[in-house]
């Protein structure tokens, strides 16, 4: 097979299991939005939960941004020998966006509990 096919194959696979976590967020929010919230937290839990909401964000947005950056640089190279796969380039590169914005929710959603 191809490396361009398996590269494809591999963003699409991610894609679909991105696609499928959302979903099961999006049936699971009510459920959690419905659990009642802790009453008082000490200072470990604290710590903890903002320490996880960092992580959740940090390493998300520098994963997004290996995936933007290797996928840019051949975004790049592939439109300087086919203008016409812009719109596809352009879909491929906001999926890979996608991540950051994946763990910043996570991590606003963590956030939200300790409030």
């Amino acid at each position: 097979m191809k490396p361009k096919m398996t590269l494809l194959l591999a963003v699409l696979a991610f894609a679909a299991v991105m696609a499928a976590g959302a979903t099961a967020i999006l049936f699971a929010a009510p459920a959690l939005a419905a659990a009642p919230a802790p009453t008082s937290l000490d200072g470990n839990a604290i710590g903890i939960g903002l320490f996880s909401a960092a992580l959740a964000t940090g390493l998300s947005s520098l994963g997004a941004g290996l995936a933007v950056g290797k996928l840019g640089a051949a975004a790049v190279g592939a439109m300087t020998e086919k203008p016409e796969l812009l719109g596809r380039l352009l879909i491929l590169v906001g999926l890979a966006e996608g991540i950051a914005i994946y763990g910043l929710i996570v991590s606003i959603l963590i956030l939200n509990r300790l409030a």
